[in-house]
């Protein structure tokens, strides 16, 4: 049995590879678009759970990691942004305030199958214009939920965080690992 992980996410790959397993990795392009009237965590969860089945389809023995991280705010949900502007408005919807980062999990062999969500709840201080508009010039913000990434330049955004921080970044490690033990996957053994 291999695992792959269905991301090309540098971020999903490095967290992954903390965990000391052995994967390849093979892009699930799938419609991500989520139903803004169905609750934000159960479209994450069905996204990830498109994004695995798509590759487990193809390697039906192979176990299959697939995950997807949006932001919601005031229960709306903030994919990643479409240019510039957008991302200048989703930033000014997070200054001074909390949202929650909702990463959805899946986890597929054959048909065997566990999803879960992990959501984490971030804290943002207030911004300036000029400070969203510099954080928008590095380039960053665009191809990250909720135009930001906690482990980069925005980290001097946030002022708290209660959850996972990784689930922040695109992976909930610890609940990863619990899920692959329970397909037998030997994990960071003591």
């Amino acid at each position: 049995m291999s695992i792959i992980l269905a991301s090309k996410s540098p971020r999903r790959q490095e967290l992954l590879r903390l965990l000391g397993v052995d994967f390849t990795i093979e892009t699930a392009d799938i419609d991500e678009h989520m139903d803004p009237a169905l609750p934000a965590e159960q479209e994450v969860m069905r996204v990830s759970g498109l994004k695995a089945a798509k590759i487990a389809d193809r390697h039906p023995d192979d176990l299959v990691i697939a995950s997807d991280t949006i932001v919601v705010v005031d229960g709306r949900i903030l994919g990643k942004p479409k240019d510039e502007a957008d991302a200048f408005s989703m930033l000014r919807q997070l200054c001074g305030r909390s949202h929650e980062v909702m990463t959805g999990l899946c986890v597929r062999q054959g048909s065997r199958e566990v999803r879960d969500a992990v959501i984490t709840k971030v804290s943002f201080r207030d911004l300036s214009d000029a400070e969203i508009r510099a954080y928008i010039a590095t380039g960053e913000p665009m191809d990250k939920a909720g135009a930001y990434g906690i482990q980069g330049r925005a980290s001097v955004f946030v002022t708290g965080i209660e959850g996972d921080y990784f689930a922040v970044m695109g992976l909930p490690v610890c609940r990863l690992c619990q899920i692959l033990r329970s397909f037998g996957v030997t994990v960071l053994d003591a």
